[in-house]
C-alpha cells in the first residue's frame, strides 16, 4: 500500500469560498489517494497593513466578525491538536454558511459543542495568547503564494519534492464525485508548470450550498 500525498489546507471559517473548496477537496479524498491536513490563515492578518485600501463594509467586516473565530480555532489546535481541525472547520462551516448563523459567538460555541470540544475555547474569543501561533501558520501558508491572495491556499508535493502551492481553485457548487477528481487532476496539472500564475474569469454569482 502506498502513502497518501499529504495535502495542506490553509482556511479562515470565515471565508464562504474557502468552505466552497474545503468540501471540494473532501470529495477528492474519497476519489484520489490523498490526506488532507489543516491549517489555520486569517483574512484580518492578510488585510491588516491595507485597510485603507479596503470598501467601509469590508473593514468593518474584518474588524467585528473576523478576529473571534480564528482565535478559537487556533487555541483548539494549540490545546486539542492539529487533528482536531478537519472536524471543528466541517462544524464551523455548517453553521457559518450552510445554516447562515454567520461567523457569532453562538455559532462558533456551538460548534465546538457539535465536535466535543470544551465551550472554554471561547474565552479566546477577544484576545488569545496563540496569536504568534496564529500569525506563524498564516505565514507559513501565505509565502507558499504570495500577499496578493486570500483563502485557501493548497499545497501539495511535486515530482522533485518541492511543494506546488496555490490560491484556491474558487468553485461553486463543490463538484463531487468523478467530476471532483477531474478538477483535482487538472488543477495539480496546471500548478505543476513552471512559471504558470493564473487562470481567472468573472465570477457572476456568489457561493451556492444547497449541495453540501
Amino acid at each position: 500500500m502506498s502513502e497518501k500525498t499529504p495535502v495542506d489546507f490553509w482556511f479562515d471559517p470565515l471565508c464562504p469560498w474557502a468552505w466552497m473548496t474545503s468540501r471540494w477537496v473532501l470529495e477528492v479524498e474519497k476519489v484520489r489517494d490523498i490526506e488532507v491536513r489543516w491549517h489555520v490563515m486569517s483574512l484580518a492578518v492578510l488585510n491588516e497593513n491595507r485597510l485603507d485600501e479596503l470598501p467601509e463594509d469590508y473593514r468593518e467586516m474584518l474588524a467585528t466578525k473576523a478576529w473571534g473565530p480564528v482565535r478559537v480555532v487556533i487555541a483548539a489546535q494549540q490545546e486539542h491538536g492539529a487533528e482536531v481541525l478537519g472536524d471543528l472547520y466541517t462544524a464551523l462551516g455548517t453553521r457559518i454558511h450552510n445554516q447562515g448563523e454567520g461567523p457569532e459567538k453562538p455559532a462558533v460555541a456551538a460548534a465546538l459543542k457539535d465536535v466535543g470540544l470544551p465551550e472554554s475555547l471561547m474565552d479566546h474569543w477577544d484576545s488569545t495568547p496563540y496569536e504568534p501561533e496564529l500569525r506563524a501558520s498564516h505565514k507559513e501558508g501565505i509565502e507558499k503564494v504570495g500577499q496578493d491572495v486570500g483563502t485557501p491556499v493548497i499545497a501539495v508535493p511535486g515530482p522533485d519534492g518541492e511543494q506546488i502551492a496555490f490560491f484556491g481553485p474558487v468553485v461553486t457548487p463543490a463538484p463531487k464525485g468523478e467530476e471532483a477528481a477531474r478538477l483535482w487532476d487538472g488543477t495539480i496539472a496546471v500548478a505543476s508548470v513552471p512559471g504558470f500564475y493564473e487562470i481567472k474569469r468573472t465570477r457572476t454569482k456568489g457561493p451556492d450550498f444547497s449541495n453540501l
